[in-house]
């Protein structure tokens, strides 16, 4: 019963535009309020508890990386290098944007800030390039989620605090869907390309310049294979790899490229903290109804249901798949993490699934929230960036929506695709 109330409570408030935590944490106190053993004290206290997690420190490290590598001259570095690499294919420089996302999803964990830092740099040059400002925003709003499957992903993170699931195998399991994502965005926009006749870059090329961009962007490259590596073979946990992380951005501002002033660490910080603060109050506006749903065994009901009703594991995951992208169209990404996974761990045990491939699931399904309405971040970052109706976007972005759903199939019913750390 409890749950009821602060679910259409929690609908209310969302439809009339209160921020989701804000939303979370109201719905509870309405809730609660019948409740003689349940107060304000109880909620303040689910509030608090959900961030004693150790674990949680890698997110602002993580953000802070990202926002010292993203902020300086890396960027402009790194898509030199790919631009030389890829403009002169048919949709070589939307492809760029791609990659770049993709590189970048190594850096920074944050889908919405690789949409702000690639798109403000990449946006107005494939403009002036020719390419519609629609096609421009859409190729950038999708591939800028490939950031979230990338090894550091801020969401993976969030999952494993819930799920208990390694945090490290994680990492190491979005790799491949990343990559496949990748390719499939980059086939998209050569196919586009080469049927709409846009531009590529005609400029000589030059070994010289490349072995110079290479070397610069080399920085970039080398930080998600670092990660990695540290993760596989246990040199350090992944906390200890984002204060590590941290550090690296750091020696690479000052003693390579030289760029790191006061103002611009300061932004930074600035930047990583408000960030992390956002993240972090979903989680503590999450908590309470994560406790409410376990109190009235939710999760178990739900997977007695599941079970009953739809029998075969095929059905029970391609149902899960519909749930996630319903609640992915309307809530935020770490919100929808925190509120389905004690519903879905349960579930999918059930029928045999691992934590892990369930958590690859479940980001790449609610990732496409992100580039689709009417709730999502990058595409509306990148809309106005571009300058251009939402409406128009959308319609560019149908084919990368093709390769999103093909790539979320493979992963939900191919269990050998998630791969074990």
């Amino acid at each position: 019963m409890l749950s009821i109330i602060i679910f259409l409570c929690f609908l209310v408030l969302a439809l009339f535009g209160l921020p989701i935590a804000h939303s979370l944490i109201v719905a509870s106190e309405i809730g609660l309020l019948p409740s003689d053993r349940l107060g304000a004290d109880f909620i303040v206290q689910q509030l608090v508890t959900q961030c004693q997690s150790f674990p949680l420190v890698a997110i602002p490290f993580f953000m802070l990386t990202g926002s010292l590598m993203v902020g300086g001259k890396l960027g402009q570095h790194l898509i030199d290098m790919l631009t030389l690499l890829m403009g002169r294919f048919h949709g070589g420089p939307a492809q760029v944007g791609v990659l770049s996302s993709t590189i970048f999803g190594g850096v920074s964990g944050s889908a919405v800030a690789d949409a702000s830092a690639i798109g403000s740099l990449l946006i107005p040059w494939l403009k002036k390039m020719g390419y519609p400002s629609a096609f421009a925003a859409g190729s950038l709003a999708a591939a800028a989620t490939i950031d979230i499957l990338i090894p550091p992903s801020i969401p993976m993170i969030i999952y494993a605090l819930v799920s208990s699931a390694s945090i490290g195998a994680l990492f190491v399991a979005g790799i491949l869907p990343g990559i496949l994502m990748c390719i499939g965005f980059m086939l998209v926009c050569y196919v586009q390309g080469r049927r709409r006749g846009f531009p590529r870059d005609t400029s000589p090329f030059s070994w010289s310049l490349l072995r110079k961009s290479t070397m610069y962007a080399m920085p970039a490259l080398a930080l998600p294979v670092l990660i990695i590596i540290f993760l596989r073979f246990g040199i350090a946990t992944p906390t200890e790899v984002s204060v590590m992380s941290t550090l690296y951005a750091l020696i690479v501002s000052v003693a390579i490229y030289r760029d790191l002033d006061m103002p611009r660490l300061r932004h930074a910080i600035l930047d990583a903290g408000l960030a992390t603060s956002v993240v972090m109050l979903i989680i503590m506006a999450s908590s309470v109804v994560g406790w409410v749903l376990t109190f009235e065994q939710l999760p178990a009901a739900f997977v007695d249901f599941a079970k009953t009703t739809l029998g075969e594991p095929w059905m029970i995951i391609l149902s899960m798949n519909f749930i996630m992208l319903a609640i992915g169209m309307f809530i935020d990404l770490p919100a929808a993490v925190l509120l389905l996974t004690p519903m879905f761990v349960p579930l999918a045990s059930a029928i045999g699934m691992d934590t892990v491939q369930l958590g690859i699931m479940m980001i790449i399904n609610l990732s496409i929230g992100l580039y689709h309405p009417p709730v999502g971040t990058t595409l509306f970052i990148t809309s106005s960036i571009a300058k251009v109706r939402m409406g128009h976007v959308v319609i560019e972005l149908i084919p990368f929506y093709f390769v999103a759903f093909g790539v979320l199939m493979l992963f939900s019913f191919v269990p050998a695709m998630t791969i074990r750390m």
